[in-house]
């Protein structure tokens, strides 16, 4: 099998580093690595290096070697002084829309994100090397089971590169450098002389109209350190220090700090890189290994298509590069903002509309939740933040979340019906839920996922209005982002999207009250859940955005499935009614097509595909994606690269929730648990004959590998991590037996009690 043979492949070269010389690293080529012909020419081409905290673009600026470098805390957090008037009020708006009057809100919340530089995310510089004498490069390497890059050149001359995964601190070697060979320290242009005038929240702002100070290098004799001040006492250093190895080689190491780093106790970039630099390049590569193969080791697949394995394990790649507990969650652009002289697309800002959900989807059955808990850490954190948010902009008690949000998770504004949703709380809200059920901590639940769902649905409670008939709804309601930031944007009728996430945190509370013997509190919750209204369903097309709207045209966001995918309320097993919701739906997205779609919406449509077991039509969502809307380093862009009519939106900004959306559906095509049954590969094409995976994650925690060969599953392995009952529908052809004991084939389902730990081998015999 070929997942074992790359997890096999990653023991074996743990084992292998202390035996190395000074020269060398076991680089191992993989099916999986990216591989040039020569360096890219921009920074969103260029390869990807990352440890949650810190990350570094290896790309060729000009005729110099450059590594982008970038740290997740660097941010300009001034506040957006529109928020504070007494105007932002969520029945301010409500009035305004009343009044037809909405041009006052948009002046007033909409534009001055536009027009506005910050807050921000800032960019914070990069080494560059003069190789001029070193030529065409033979190849430029990504190797994603070590996590290095690296080049070579005719005669033996090379650069290895590599973001150590749990400190701040990157490495680099150059053989062939010469002992005279000294990197730079490129400061980003923040220098005020002059304003560009640039607004495009998209293509990002210049730097320049942040308005900071230029910042300084100071040169010692093998080390650089930059400081630079930003907005409101922030600052950050960027230390380099490097040695000779050898007559024409040389082993250095970089680091970010920033006053976030200062307040935690850490040491600056300046310290961390002389301890470091003491402690050496092959000690570093031994920790820095041991780390990727415990993450390689968690989950692995094996599936007939190349290009689709490929872009998981790069997606799986990208993941543990941008995701750690302590740093704070993927933003936009995670730990790779724009290194062009320009703020990053949309202020690499936090966007809880999708960005951020649809960037922790694939954590849960690719059994990465200790990496997904760094989004729920801080999610935690910033509590305080979002109750004031909440008790201030929607004068309720209970918890919401700013739809769009800076790193101290204060609001940004924007278009506000979305950030300022009224429910993005609920969508998060899942994610909490998600990791209680797929990972079964009890002391989770108790201290995390039902409090802040119990915060969620007060707030909602709270909000709610009656209408005519008594049944409950939203004061205002929208759905992301039909008809944009337009008064049209806002439906005096609850839309699907913020009902299926109304209908879900109750549901979802109750569940958990439930669980938790909390009787009354699961009564009160399925009484108010039970006083909003059905989906809006019409008869040809589905689901509709809000009752009386249809989805009659293209659309990047297919917010009106949120009930089917990702929440679950419409799901095949409810029986043959949702069965045809789900079918016109799907079809009436395939039959209007997608004109105005984005790459995360064939990553999305992959998921939903799976989801309705069309396993042909998966693939081809995730095919498109992989090919059309990502760039030779895998990046996500939006927009469709190949111009062959997959989307009519060809730009190119870089955003990373397409990305790991796909590497869910691929996921989501093997194995599916939300029903609380087991299901294996629910959604692979027909064609695809032989197919396994490794220690993909079900609900109730169970860790699950299966092999199928020649259409048939031949064995399934499952770890019961907490006990409990399992349920599987029965994967297999013919007879099969369980730890050797004999099962008759006519079963449907294969129930098992299960204790903490237990092993159970399932395998196929041929009757």
């Amino acid at each position: 099998m070929k997942t074992r043979a790359f997890l096999s492949l990653v023991n074996i070269f743990a084992v292998m580093i202390p035996c190395l010389s000074a020269a060398e690293l076991p680089l191992q080529p993989s099916a999986h690595d990216l591989v040039f012909p020569a360096f890219a020419k921009t920074w969103d081409e260029a390869v990807p290096l990352g440890n949650g905290m810190v990350g570094a673009l290896v790309w060729k600026n000009g005729g110099r070697l450059r590594m982008s470098l970038d740290r997740a805390d660097l941010w300009d957090l001034r506040p957006m002084e529109n928020l504070n008037a007494p105007e932002w009020k969520f029945r301010w708006v409500q009035d305004q829309w009343k009044k037809n009057d909405y041009k006052a809100v948009q002046d007033r919340f909409d534009k001055p994100y536009d027009a506005d530089p910050a807050p921000s995310k800032i960019p914070a510089g990069a080494l560059e090397f003069e190789l001029g004498g070193f030529g065409a490069p033979e190849s430029v390497k990504l190797f994603v089971s070590e996590a290095v890059c690296r080049v070579s050149w005719p005669g033996g001359k090379f650069l290895e590169t590599f973001v150590h995964a749990t400190m701040p601190v990157g490495w680099f070697r150059l053989k062939g450098a010469g002992k005279d060979l000294r990197p730079r320290l490129i400061m980003p242009p923040f220098q005020t002389a002059k304003d560009s005038g640039q607004t495009n929240p998209v293509t990002g702002q210049d730097l320049r109209r942040l308005g900071y100070g230029q910042g300084r290098v100071k040169e010692k004799e093998n080390a650089l350190v930059y400081h630079q001040i930003g907005w409101g006492g922030f600052y950050y250093d960027i230390a380099v220090a490097w040695r000779a190895v050898g007559p024409d080689e040389m082993e250095g190491v970089w680091s970010i700090s920033s006053r976030f780093s200062d307040e935690r106790k850490e040491p600056t970039a300046a310290a961390r890189v002389q301890a470091e630099l003491g402690r050496g390049f092959s000690k570093n590569f031994t920790e820095h290994l041991a780390w990727w193969r415990n993450f390689w080791a968690m989950s692995a697949i094996s599936i007939p298509d190349e290009i689709l394995e490929k872009q998981w394990y790069l997606e799986q790649y990208k993941f543990g590069s941008a995701a750690r507990r302590g740093a704070p969650p993927i933003s936009l652009q995670a730990v790779w903002t724009a290194d062009n002289g320009k703020l990053p697309p949309w202020k690499g800002d936090f966007h809880h509309d999708l960005n951020t959900q649809l960037s922790y989807w694939p954590c849960y059955s690719g059994n990465h939740l200790e990496e997904g808990l760094g989004f729920l850490d801080w999610l935690w954190e910033m509590r305080p933040a979002f109750k004031e948010y909440t008790k201030t902009y929607f004068e309720t008690d209970g918890l919401n979340v700013p739809g769009v949000s800076t790193l101290d998770g204060r609001p940004m504004g924007g278009w506000i019906q979305y950030s300022f949703g009224p429910t993005v709380s609920a969508w998060l809200a899942q994610h909490f839920y998600l990791h209680w059920r797929y990972s079964m901590d009890r002391r989770f639940l108790e201290e995390r996922a039902y409090p802040w769902l119990k915060d969620v649905a007060g707030h909602l409670e709270t909000l709610s209005v009656r209408d005519e008939h008594g049944r409950r709804k939203l004061p205002l309601s929208s759905s992301p982002e039909i008809f944009d930031n337009s008064a049209r944007a806002w439906f005096a009728r609850t839309t699907n999207f913020d009902l299926a996430l109304i209908k879900w945190t109750f549901q979802a509370a109750a569940e958990l009250a439930a669980e938790l013997g909390r009787d009354s509190e699961t009564r009160r919750w399925k009484a108010i859940l039970a006083e909003w209204p059905d989906f809006a369903v019409d008869p040809k097309s589905g689901l509709m955005f809000a009752p009386g709207l249809p989805y009659a045209e293209s659309h990047r966001h297919f917010s009106h499935l949120m009930a089917f995918h990702p929440l679950g309320l419409i799901d095949r097993s409810n029986g043959a009614r949702d069965q045809e919701i789900i079918h016109s739906t799907l079809a009436t997205l395939d039959r209007i097509g997608p004109d105005q779609w984005c790459g995360y919406s064939y990553s999305w449509l992959g998921n939903l595909k799976a989801r309705a077991f069309d396993g042909e039509g998966a693939a081809e969502a995730l095919k498109i994606f992989a090919t059309c809307f990502c760039l030779p380093n895998s990046f996500h862009v939006n927009g469709d690269q190949t111009k062959s009519g997959k989307s009519k939106f060809t730009y190119r900004p870089f955003t990373l929730e397409g990305n790991f959306a796909f590497a869910a559906g691929i996921q989501e095509m093997l194995i599916q648990s939300h029903t609380g049954t087991v299901h294996l590969f629910p959604a692979v094409p027909a064609s695809w004959k032989d197919v396994s995976f490794e220690n993909l994650r079900a609900e109730g925690a169970f860790l699950v590998s299966a092999t199928r060969s020649h259409g048939q599953v031949l064995e399934v392995r499952i770890v019961s991590e907490k006990g409990g009952r399992l349920k599987l529908l029965n994967p297999f052809e013919f007879a099969f037996t369980v730890d050797g004991l004999w099962k008759r084939p006519s079963v449907k389902w294969i129930e098992l009690e299960t204790k903490p730990g237990q092993e159970i081998r399932l395998e196929a015999h041929d009757e």
